[in-house]
């Protein structure tokens, strides 16, 4: 065992149906229904981002069954995953900590 933790990431990345399935380093496997993981996505567009008062204003964007469709992802330094959707849409990135919450 190493002196330190190993940083969290994925060994193996996949799309298995309506899931990600993502097999972690630490031995844990997680599958995220990729609505879910849509609807959780991070950037401020979908998850609102504060003006200078600190107000969270949101843009709602309707969502269509093409914006649940994974078109594809990658790999985002050693720190995260970004997905293009179906709708456009790849702003959203997802850092490893987050996904790995999004189960819990």
């Amino acid at each position: 065992m190493p002196p330190f933790p190993l940083p969290l990431s994925p060994q193996s990345v996949a799309v298995m149906g309506n899931e990600l399935a993502i097999s972690w380093n630490d031995g844990e496997e997680q599958y995220l229904p990729l609505s879910s993981l849509r609807i959780a996505c991070p950037c401020a567009t979908c998850a609102g981002e504060p003006d200078v008062m600190g107000q969270t204003s949101l843009i709602r964007k309707t969502l269509t069954p093409e914006s649940f469709l994974l078109k594809s992802y990658e790999f985002v330094g050693g720190y995260a995953l970004q997905f293009q959707w179906n709708d456009g849409h790849r702003t959203g990135i997802y850092s490893y900590s987050y996904l790995r919450d999004l189960q819990k």
